[in-house]
């Protein structure tokens, strides 16, 4: 028998060692890394890219931002400043009214301190006068009474009762009291008062008005009057005043407000008539 012949395959000594060689890389494995490669490298651009344009928008912004912030703050500054001139304005016509008003009390007290001296001053003056003419007014009564006394010495020829007499010192008494209507005394007559007060003090009670007086007594003429007859004026039953004969063509009465009691000339108001009563 055939002995069968197996075939030998002869291998390198080498062949059961990996080759320490990199295996090559077919083509569409290089295209496909080139690829993404470029993929990635465009995208790095388009990012950079985006980037750029971002810092740049980012860049205006801020610049706009900043213009706008300047022009607000620059803004509000100058509302600072126009508030701050306003009111300094204010505080400056507030301080000017103040001196204002501060002159006008200043020149109001002085004003008032003026009125009151002028015041004080026109007072002192009133109550000087007023003490002149009271002292004046004093001297004419002592004047007078003393010239009554002088005419009633040389003129009364007084009964032995010295009823007129009497009534003349009386009379005399009250020269320089003021004049009242209705007065009747002490210090303040009327003219029928005055003469009823009189005649009292020598016992006789006369009415108390003048249109009675007028007819009290017995009528005489007025050429043939005696010291202490009564002196009339009006008609003889109607008269309006009264007064009482002193003699030397005097008369003592209660003339009016403006006189008071005085001694007046019979030639300077005549009498319509008389009546003698003591």
């Amino acid at each position: 028998m055939r002995e069968s012949l197996v075939p030998v395959v002869l291998m390198s000594h080498t062949a059961h060692i990996r080759s320490h060689r990199k295996p090559r890389r077919n083509g569409s494995t290089l295209a496909m890394r080139a690829g993404v490669a470029g993929g990635v490298l465009s995208t790095l651009a388009v990012a950079g890219a985006s980037g750029s344009a971002n810092a740049a928008e980012s860049s205006t912004t801020q610049t706009l931002d900043l213009s706008a912030l300047t022009a607000d703050l620059a803004t509000q500054i100058a509302q600072s400043a126009d508030a701050t001139q306003q009111a300094a304005a204010n505080y400056e016509l507030e301080a000017e009214r103040d001196a204002a008003a501060a002159e006008a009390a200043q020149q109001a007290k002085t004003d008032l301190a003026d009125a009151k001296a002028k015041a004080a001053a026109k007072k002192k003056a009133a109550d000087e006068a007023a003490r002149k003419a009271a002292a004046a007014e004093a001297a004419s009564r002592s004047s007078e009474r003393t010239t009554l006394s002088a005419s009633t010495s040389t003129t009364v020829s007084a009964p032995a009762s010295g009823s007129v007499a009497t009534v003349i010192a009386f009379l005399q008494a009250q020269v320089g009291d003021a004049y009242v209507m209705g007065g009747t005394g002490p210090n303040s007559w009327d003219c029928s008062g005055l003469v009823q007060a009189a005649f009292k003090q020598a016992g006789v009670d006369l009415p108390r008005v003048s249109s009675d007086q007028s007819t009290a007594g017995t009528p005489v003429s007025l050429s043939n009057l005696a010291v202490g007859d009564i002196l009339y004026w009006g008609s003889a039953g109607s008269a309006y005043h009264v007064g009482v004969y002193i003699g030397g063509g005097q008369y003592l009465d209660a003339a009016n407000p403006s006189k008071g009691v005085v001694i007046q000339d019979l030639s300077g108001y005549p009498a319509t008539g008389a009546v003698r009563v003591l």
